[in-house]
């Protein structure tokens, strides 16, 4: 468990590829968590729709929201983990949260409950109930403990596509999200397809 006098601060980091919809609305959810210390770092990977003026505009009016992009890149197949790697890099809180738009957890109060189980682990898997928003949580004292669970996940996911597959890895049960110590987020990329 944290202690109580100092909060865990969170980064959020999530890719997008042509969901200009999605963004409109589901980011808002993210961007409303009462929660002090937290930001959200979205990186579009080239989008052709308009993801880049949506999250450009939605700044304005959310300080929290940070937002980059990766270039059109050659080799597809390393896209989304070059995404996520600029996502780390940008990272400046002491937890990162992988999530995506669609499978984040409803509450808003959601990082306050995750902020209770960051004092004894490095690497978090968190699965949300769908139908009750109830949010389950695995926890981890070192990386290589989760790296089956997450290995078997990502290698199912192949083929699915970017907009999908983490809505498809809950009907499978795997996880929803991500939360890792940000001093090993690169590490837990290692574990990703």
């Amino acid at each position: 468990m944290s202690t109580p006098d100092k909060r865990t601060t969170f980064s959020l980091v999530m890719t997008v590829h042509d969901q200009a919809e999605e963004i409109r609305n589901e980011l808002p959810r993210l961007l409303e968590q009462q929660y002090e210390d937290y930001e959200v770092i979205v990186v579009d990977e080239h989008s052709s729709d308009e993801t880049a003026d949506l999250l450009n505009y939605m700044k304005t009016d959310h300080p929290q929201l940070y937002t980059t992009f990766l270039p059109k890149y050659q080799f597809q197949q390393f896209r989304r983990r070059l995404a996520f790697t600029l996502g780390v890099k940008a990272a400046r809180k002491e937890w990162i949260v992988f999530t995506d738009l669609t499978t984040t957890p409803p509450s808003h109060t959601w990082l306050e409950e995750l902020s209770e189980y960051t004092g004894d682990s490095v690497l978090i898997l968190g699965y949300v109930n769908r139908k009750s928003g109830d949010v389950k949580l695995k926890l981890f004292d070192e990386i290589n403990a989760a790296k089956s669970i997450i290995s078997k996940a990502e290698h199912w996911r192949e083929g699915i596509g970017h907009n999908n597959w983490m809505r498809h890895l809950q009907r499978s049960t795997y996880y929803d999200f991500i939360a890792v110590r940000a001093d090993l987020g690169h590490e837990a990329l290692r574990l990703f397809a």
